[in-house]
């Protein structure tokens, strides 16, 4: 199952495919006893899809078997196991995709020309994505970082090891010779490399790095003045050869404190933008902002759900899930209206944003 979305991704997830490309979402959870309840919640609402597909006259017979073959393939690929609090299957003539989010879904079926990725991009934002850089002298390993995990991201040539002839980086540590081993120029050269191609990667995918590693590699690192230069440096060897679960025991309580300090900072534009009278507040007036590209800031809180109707066209007003005009995935929608116009995207912690109804703006004019 997928889990990071780049740019590059999501560029090509939204290219239009040959009708029907079929997006179907639903609900999952992390925990028993949930999870035999979701497996029987996936198999009806891809039976949903093929029913709609079946009572589609513009999808042929051939298109149509097609279609709910790459459904079937994709279902069987589905390992809740690992599952988190939303899923999302992608089928079109020829190609599925599977993604596992860690934001919640509305359940749904729809047939169009693209695939419906606003909540993919929502839940992107919302995991507030980081690169982990871990570096020794033979080896340096990059890490897909969200709020609560980190996994090996194998991109970019990723993981890098170095090529020496009878390079121990073990033995040289042992000894108390890994000061020197970082004035080597071999190691120069090959952190150096390690620099250019995380370049590469932050071109086509920017976010946030955090470098692990000896002090002494991370004051090459400094020498060498790439685009690690400006990352968070933290001291910690042996992660380069380490497991995930390490690496994110080392890098957790940085994430915490930066997200506390994103949190307040988010508070204080909000507050200012207030009191300048550049301010949007709870999900009608936001969503009107949005629509009109007018949002620079838009903060909401993290679980923060709401299912609405939209009243002749101007105005959102609240609607029970399940009714026939609901919009169960509204922030979702405005996160990626917001995110399309150029707007900052920030989601904080729930009771942030208690007096604005769990969701605000800060406006451009």
């Amino acid at each position: 199952m997928e889990h990071a979305l780049s740019p590059t991704t999501l560029t090509e997830l939204r290219r239009p495919r040959p009708y029907p490309a079929v997006s179907v979402l639903t609900p999952t959870h992390r925990r028993e006893p949930y999870r035999a309840q979701d497996q029987v919640r996936l198999r009806n609402v891809v039976a949903e899809a093929k029913k709609q597909l079946e009572a589609d006259p513009s999808v042929t017979r051939e298109r149509r078997a097609e279609v709910e073959r790459q459904l079937d393939q994709a279902l069987a690929e589905v390992d809740l196991t690992y599952a988190e609090d939303g899923l999302v299957i992608f089928a079109a003539p020829g190609e599925h995709q599977v993604w596992s989010l860690a934001r919640t879904v509305p359940e749904r079926v729809v047939l169009s020309d693209t695939f419906l990725t606003r909540n993919l991009v929502s839940a992107h934002a919302a995991e507030r994505p980081y690169w982990v850089l871990s570096v020794s002298a033979d080896r340096v390993t990059l890490w897909n970082g969200t709020l609560d995990r980190v996994t090996e991201a194998r991109v970019g040539g990723f993981p890098l090891t170095r090529g020496v002839e009878n390079f121990d980086a073990e033995r040289q540590e042992r000894i108390g010779d890994m000061p020197s081993t970082f004035r080597d120029e071999g190691t120069r050269h090959f952190l150096k490399d390690a620099d250019s191609a995380m370049s590469a990667i932050l071109r086509r995918d920017p976010r946030p790095v955090y470098i692990t590693g000896e002090p002494a590699a991370l004051s090459l690192l400094d020498e060498i003045g790439g685009v690690t230069k400006d990352a968070v440096h933290i001291q910690h060897g042996g992660l380069a050869h380490g497991t995930r679960e390490a690496v994110w025991q080392a890098v957790r309580p940085r994430i915490t404190a930066e997200n506390r300090r994103n949190a307040d900072a988010v508070t204080r534009e909000l507050v200012a933008a207030r009191g300048r009278k550049a301010f949007a507040a709870g999900v009608d007036e936001v969503w009107r902002s949005a629509r009109e590209g007018r949002i620079r800031l838009l903060a909401v809180e993290e679980n923060y759900r709401v299912t609405v109707r939209a009243e002749g066209g101007d105005h959102l007003i609240p609607a029970d899930s399940g009714d026939l005009d609901a919009r169960e995935d509204i922030v979702d929608e405005i996160v990626e209206q917001c995110l399309e116009t150029g707007a900052e995207v920030r989601f904080v912690p729930d009771g942030t944003l208690s007096d604005t109804q769990g969701i605000a703006g800060v406006l451009r004019y």
